[in-house]
């Protein structure tokens, strides 16, 4: 299964569909800032499931800052990292995911991407896809049980 990580679009749907195209994922998943991108995103591509999570600048107050997802037996947290402080570290991010017992730990915010494993967590931050400089996105994949994460600079077309 191959898995789009999108976060911090602000407004660049262009990026976040060449992205797509480029990565042909089954799944997609955005952190947050900007609700309203991922949703134009999936009007351009229903047929892939989509996953999110509203960031620090979006009001959504009714919707949970975080949502934890199964897949093919692995437990995945998908949050924008700003209620884990993780601009200073990923200390809470790291007691967070000891206790939830998770296998991956999916966040954005800080707009720079990040692959760490810590213990049995793999901790992946997209970067910001919306950047005009140098966007970015992470793939994930879960193949015979075994999960994997990148991060891609997304191909300028231009």
């Amino acid at each position: 299964m191959k898995i789009l990580v999108l976060s911090d679009s602000h407004g660049n749907i262009s990026n976040m569909a060449a992205a797509v195209e480029q990565t042909a994922p089954r799944m997609i998943f955005h952190l947050g800032d900007c609700w309203r991108d991922a949703e134009k995103l999936h009007d351009l591509f229903p047929g892939i499931p989509l996953e999110q999570v509203p960031g620090n600048c979006d009001h959504r107050p009714s919707e949970p800052s975080e949502r934890l997802l199964c897949l093919a037996d692995k437990r995945i947290l998908l949050c924008h990292g700003h209620t884990y402080g993780v601009k200073q570290s990923l200390l809470t991010a790291g007691y967070a995911a000891e206790e939830q017992n998770l296998d991956l730990f999916l966040f954005g915010h800080t707009h720079r991407p990040l692959v760490d494993r810590r213990g049995k967590t793999l901790f992946v931050n997209p970067g910001s896809i919306g950047d005009y400089r140098r966007p970015f996105y992470a793939v994930v994949t879960i193949v015979d049980g075994k999960l994997d994460g990148r991060t891609v600079p997304l191909e300028q077309l231009w």
